[in-house]
């Protein structure tokens, strides 16, 4: 039980805020008694609050005995701003989903990686089986192939010599040399394609996105019977489908593109 008449856990969250903002408020620092005055706290709750704020990382410690805002929330900033930036691209990739019925993907190159910052799928547009990680199976998956294509000779060469190209179907290519000619043969505003070299029933398409100067893809995956491409579907019938897919996806990637790069 608390004590009669004291703080709730509520007033003192919102002490914490006050005091934080009073931080903020100073891009150089400022002490303990300034900080309390300008947040209307006793000087006693505020230092409480500080050695509190500094252990958690939120608040930073100077030499002159000054309060900065501390890495950690720096880490909370940049994760709300890239949500914020998800949260733009949603609709587009919804809107893609429902055009194709089918998922759609965004992927992201980030330190060295391949990795999906976004899926967005239905009961009716189901996503592929993520049975292998798409940082492990960049050469097989469409959206990883869009990646590797788009980077330069350097960092392709990095990504390769730590990712082995797996052998996750009968159709996957696992020489470096052959992935290397397919990735430079294919023209950079067509979209690349896994035609069940991830997964066995599920075809894959993607086109390259940014934001700034950070690479990503835009893709969307699809039953093969239903993206008109098994076996028994004829060449002119396989050019018509493939030719609607692009023209779904490249404006799209466009828009997210767009999206991506304005200033929050």
């Amino acid at each position: 039980m608390g004590t009669p008449g004291g703080p709730t856990l509520i007033t003192s969250v919102q002490r914490a805020f006050r005091l934080m903002e009073a931080v903020g408020a100073h891009e150089g620092g400022a002490p303990a008694k300034q900080l309390a005055r300008e947040a209307g706290l006793p000087l006693a709750t505020a230092y409480h609050l500080l050695r509190t704020l500094v252990h958690d990382g939120y608040v930073h410690r100077l030499p002159d005995g000054g309060f900065v805002v501390g890495d950690k929330l720096h880490t909370l900033q940049v994760g709300s701003r890239g949500q914020a930036l998800l949260n733009r691209v949603r609709p587009a990739l919804a809107g893609l989903r429902d055009e194709l019925s089918a998922a759609a993907y965004l992927t992201f190159y980030e330190d060295g990686e391949i990795r999906v910052a976004e899926i967005v799928d239905s009961p009716r547009a189901p996503r592929v089986d993520l049975w292998v990680g798409f940082e492990d199976a960049g050469h097989a998956t469409a959206l990883g192939k869009c990646v590797l294509r788009e980077l330069g000779d350097e960092a392709r060469s990095d990504y390769l010599s730590r990712h082995p190209l797996a052998d996750l179907t009968p159709r996957t290519v696992t020489r470096p040399a052959e992935l290397l000619r397919r990735l430079d043969a294919s023209a950079a505003d067509e979209p690349m394609i896994d035609l069940e070299e991830y997964a066995l029933g599920t075809v894959c398409f993607a086109v390259p996105v940014y934001s700034g100067d950070r690479l990503g893809s835009l893709g969307v995956s699809l039953q093969a019977g239903r993206a008109g491409l098994a076996g028994r579907a004829g060449q002119a019938d396989r050019d018509a489908r493939l030719e609607e897919i692009r023209e779904r996806l490249l404006p799209t990637a466009d828009r997210v593109t767009r999206s991506l790069s304005l200033t929050i």
